[in-house]
């Protein structure tokens, strides 16, 4: 395989841009597929959305990798999910691929994920083309798009095709290079024909060349001095500036069509394979494990020795699958390579080419390729070489998760096949969290919004046959005494033989709210009026009482104890009796200290639109919440809040639809603050339906 004609490449987009349906059309095309299937067909589904679900609900829900043949050059193809929830996928796809196609619709424009889409492509360095889709729909404005482009990405976006018509009208494109018009015929608008453009288009297509010459010739000298002296430029020359300014990520060139219905495909394949860069043209720098501190440039050299990056984990019925990128040398199927985090020397079985869900088997891949593993286990963002210690490539950029919710299984027998099932998704997906609140006791998952780990409750169901209850996870109050209450317990039990006998006296007090710790005991025991030997006994007993309060069985945090008196009984008395003493000590005396609620307060940290800003603080005034700072920053706002736990749940989802989808939040917990008085009551009888249920 000639490396030069080797182009790895992702499709990203926002939701519904026409993603998987530009995909199956490049297939199609390629002749990797000879019937088009349609995402929302109800029948099979499209080609690269091969999980029940995805074709169910006509989304993609991860990435799929395919490899097709175009014009004499091989293009890895992978199509990625347009939903925020799933953005691990678009994120792990654009760490090891060369280019990208931007799909934009040509109705709604820059949207909320393209701008997270662009912030990920930039993130990594990834040139990209742009694809105005859906030109058939009524509304549609490539010039604004365009615009748009410019203005939101912050790119130098020129059209290099204008439209035959737009909406219902559209017929084909104009390429602005060529200065050709472009229709698509036959059953799957397979046969093109170019043709001398329409003489309504004449004088639009001749300004808007001379418009994209201008901006490219700020792009190279040559070009601009061809302009000045009104000398015919070249297409070769104009085909070669694109390339090179789209390789340096200076612009972006734009192409117009409509993938469903036939049109424009063909054209944007061309571009991909003409102005996007090879592996030979996009070496990479990886952190030198033998010489702390300094790089290693990998070249796309498969005569060199081998260095890989596991970027995504599959557990497939026959054994996990580990997607590689190969950046330099190659990998022979049966040799062995180290994990370089691990030092761990594992043997590659098998290698397989993908193509969505089928597989073709292959004896080895060389630098530059994307492929799958069978046999290794390791981890997303793994660094593969033949020995240990040559060099690490940088991990990708994993967010952390925004949503919450407790699961139990509807049966015990269950329980081990939702461990796996849990255990495999975790390895899967980085952004997919599994833990155990200690205090509730409840199993918690975390995810990038409701979508997520909605899709991961149905696959349990589905693939595990593990029937789930999934409720919001359970608040974790605190109750906390507000005066001191003072108190003189004697405990006394006689029963024939050794008896009980301990008394103390003293009085429980209020902590301050910033007090570190959450209980204190205090002795002042003179005279040898309690042996010093039972002490320990009286605070164990105070002790285990803190787990569960009077008011609603939740911990008691803010009270200090403090011993000042008592009496013992030189026979019945023990270690035994002491605790006893003090534990029913504290059920007496604690009622007395005017217990209350504590709800957990977090603070959260909002990034929204500036245009978004008075929406979002009216929606945390309704939460209860108090904002404590404000800022703007590029024309995006910073808002700091205290918000009650209790009223975030599903925050993630609210905050998306209040900004279209361009709000983001972290969260940490703050402090605990008494529950409103107007609320108190709600929760303690809520509580109490909750232990009655448990004991039943």
């Amino acid at each position: 395989m000639n490396l030069e004609r080797l182009r790895n490449v992702g499709i990203s987009a926002h939701i519904d841009s026409g993603k998987t349906t530009l995909s199956e059309r490049i297939l199609y095309y390629a002749g990797r597929i000879h019937k088009i299937q349609e995402v929302h067909g109800g029948g099979t589904g499209a080609t690269m959305d091969h999980m029940e679900l995805e074709k169910e609900r006509g989304i993609t829900i991860t990435s799929a990798a395919t490899s097709v043949d175009w014009n004499q050059a091989r293009i890895n193809l992978i199509d990625t999910p347009g939903h925020v929830d799933f953005t691990v996928e678009v994120e792990r796809s654009l760490r090891v691929l060369d280019g990208a196609v931007l799909v934009l619709c040509a109705v709604g424009g820059v949207q909320a994920q393209s701008r997270t889409v662009d912030r990920q492509m930039k993130r990594y360095g990834v040139p990209r083309l742009a694809f105005i889709n859906k030109m058939d729909r009524t509304g549609a404005e490539p010039l604004r798009v365009s615009q748009e482009i410019r203005d939101e990405l912050g790119t130098d976006a020129i059209l290099m095709q204008l439209p035959i018509g737009c909406g219902d009208h559209f017929q084909g494109v104009i390429d602005l290079i060529s200065m050709q018009a472009i229709y698509f015929h036959g059953e799957q608008g397979e046969k093109l024909e170019h043709s001398t453009i329409p003489s309504e288009y004449a004088v639009d297509a001749q300004q808007a060349r001379a418009r994209m010459l201008e901006s490219l010739a700020m792009y190279s000298d040559e070009l601009m001095e061809q302009l000045l002296s009104e000398a015919e430029v070249p297409q070769e020359v104009i085909h070669e500036v694109i390339k090179n300014a789209t390789q340096q990520q200076g612009m972006t060139p734009i192409f117009l069509g409509s993938a469903y219905q036939n049109k424009g495909v063909q054209p944007l394949l061309d571009a991909i394979v003409r102005y996007l860069p090879s592996p030979k043209q996009r070496a990479i720098s990886a952190e030198n494990l033998a010489e702390e501190g300094t790089t290693i440039r990998l070249e796309a050299d498969p005569k060199q020795s081998f260095v890989g990056m596991a970027f995504k984990i599959v557990d497939d019925p026959f054994g996990q699958l580990t997607f590689i990128r190969i950046y330099r040398g190659k990998i022979l199927k049966g040799a062995t390579y180290v994990n370089q985090r691990t030092g761990r020397k594992e043997r590659f079985s098998r290698i397989l080419r993908m193509h969505a869900d089928k597989r073709e088997e292959i004896d080895e891949a060389l630098a530059g390729d994307i492929v799958a593993v069978m046999g290794i286990d390791c981890n997303s963002g793994d660094t593969y070489a033949p020995q240990s210690n040559i060099c690490t490539l940088e991990s990708m950029f994993v967010p952390e998760p925004v949503i919450s919710i407790a699961i139990t299984p509807r049966k015990r027998v269950d329980v081990d096949r939702l461990g796996k099932a849990l255990m495999r998704f975790r390895r899967e997906d980085p952004t997919f969290r599994v833990f155990s609140d200690e205090e509730t006791g409840e199993m918690l998952i975390s995810g990038m919004g409701e979508l997520h780990l909605e899709v991961y409750l149905e696959r349990i169901r589905r693939e595990y046959k593990v029937e789930l209850d999934a409720s919001p996870p359970k608040v974790s109050y605190r109750e906390a005494p507000t005066v001191t209450a003072e108190f003189n317990y004697k405990h006394r039990k006689q029963t024939g033989g050794s008896g009980q006998y301990a008394h103390i006296v003293g009085r429980l007090t209020v902590l301050p709210t910033d007090a570190e710790d959450a209980y204190t005991f205090e002795e002042n025991i003179v005279g040898g009026r309690i042996p010093k030997q039972y002490i320990p006994a009286v605070e164990k007993g105070f002790r285990r009482c803190l787990l569960k309060g009077p008011v609603a069985e939740y911990p008691v945090v803010r009270l200090g104890t403090v011993l000042e008196d008592g009496s013992y009984h030189e026979v019945d008395s023990s270690d035994r009796a002491f605790q006893l003493c003090a534990e029913a000590c504290f059920r007496e005396t604690f009622r007395k200290t005017k217990p209350v609620l504590l709800e957990p307060i977090m603070k959260v940290e909002i990034e929204c639109p500036e245009t978004q800003q008075g929406p979002i603080a009216g929606d945390i005034t309704s939460r209860r919440g108090v904002i404590m700072t404000t800022g703007l920053r590029d024309g995006t706002s910073h808002l700091t809040a205290e918000i009650p736990l209790a009223e975030l749940f599903g925050y993630a989802t609210d905050l998306r639809s209040l900004t279209q989808g361009q709000g983001t939040f972290t969260m940490e917990l703050h402090a605990h603050r008494r529950v409103p008085a107007s609320i108190h009551e709600a929760v303690v009888t809520e509580r109490r339906k909750q232990l009655a249920t448990a004991n039943s």
